[in-house]
């Protein structure tokens, strides 16, 4: 595999990462997903107090071949956003776990992020959506 999963997140089925801290997530794009979007040109952040819920679309991610939604893995407010994305999108794609995180959430109910993936069943997930394509 030649992307980069980190020990310590959770992962979802449409590629978002989420660390917790505390009663708060951070929420990124994972470094496959942001290799199969391509350079990113543009990224559209939640509102800061807006409610997001697990599987819906909380942030909008245009790289130069797609525009992709960035969906909340996780019940619950919008704490923060990272600003820095406005004027430098391509972090995603430089710094995907540190830098290029997206949004921070108050999580709402801690068992959803217990059901997300953890490092060796997404790269799993990963290698079955690999030899699909």
């Amino acid at each position: 595999m030649d992307f980069n999963v980190i020990e310590g997140l959770k992962y979802t089925q449409q590629h978002e990462w989420a660390r917790q801290e505390g009663d708060t997530a951070v929420v990124g794009l994972s470094d496959y997903a942001q290799d199969k979007l391509g350079e990113i040109v543009f990224v559209e952040l939640p509102d800061i107090g807006a409610a997001v819920e697990a599987g819906k679309s909380a942030a909008v991610i245009e790289s130069v071949k797609a525009v992709a939604d960035l969906y909340a893995p996780v019940d619950g407010t919008v704490t923060e956003v990272n600003e820095t994305l406005l004027d430098q999108p391509e972090l995603i794609n430089q710094d995907p776990y540190g830098e290029g995180w997206v949004f921070k959430v108050e999580v709402k109910d801690e068992s959803q992020l217990n059901s997300l993936m953890d490092k060796p069943t997404y790269e799993e997930f990963i290698i079955k959506e690999e030899e699909e394509e």
